[in-house]
């Protein structure tokens, strides 16, 4: 879960690495690894992924990456949650609670859209088995639900949450296969969002 402290920063403790508390030095070679993975993502795709090519490219040892991650399932899914928890929470100034959702779940599908390749590797990762996966899979989870819970309110139905976050798991997967863009996944999540709130 996102700890987000009074000046709307997210703390150090959301941003520790899945496996293991970091200095600043660590820090430092886990953002280059996620940025190396990401260029190697946007050039070779996710099938031509690994850790050690990902190690390479940050100018890294294997043997360190894996002390990070574990497989790239699990870095390229760290990634993803580091850039979610760095995104502020969206700002509700609207008084129609499916606008406010529709910000919510139309912010985290945009955090990926400009990186198709990223995009589609998140998918991949999140479905993934690793049990450091795992962890992020329900740290993400849990951050997405406290997201549609603040901009519903906390007397929501938890079964609309759960509908909502059924529909974003959903839209994540078809935007994985293929079968639209995640610009495009966006503007359809406002469509099915309004007709669950409705």
């Amino acid at each position: 879960m996102a700890v987000v402290v009074a000046s709307g920063h997210v703390s150090d403790a959301t941003m520790e690495s899945t496996r293991r508390r970091l200095t600043a030095k660590q820090a430092d070679t886990v953002d280059r690894l996620g940025r190396a993975a990401v260029e190697l993502l946007c050039r070779d795709g996710f099938t031509g992924l690994t850790v050690r090519r990902v190690a390479a490219e940050a100018g890294v040892g294997a043997a360190t990456a894996y002390t990070y991650f574990s497989s790239k399932e699990h870095l390229v899914a760290e990634v993803f949650w580091r850039r979610l928890v760095a995104s502020p929470p969206a700002v509700h100034d609207s008084g129609d609670p499916p606008a406010r959702v529709i910000e919510v779940l139309r912010h985290i599908a945009l955090l990926v859209a400009d990186e198709p390749e990223f995009a589609g590797a998140v998918t991949n990762a999140l479905l993934g088995r690793d049990p450091d996966v795992e962890v992020l899979r329900l740290r993400i989870g849990r951050d997405i639900r406290d997201r549609l819970t603040a901009a519903l309110g906390p007397d929501i139905d938890p079964d609309v949450i759960d509908s909502l976050e059924m529909l974003y798991s959903g839209a994540l997967v078809r935007a994985g296969m293929g079968y639209a863009s995640y610009a495009e996944i966006a503007a359809r999540l406002e469509k099915s969002a309004r007709l669950i709130l409705r």
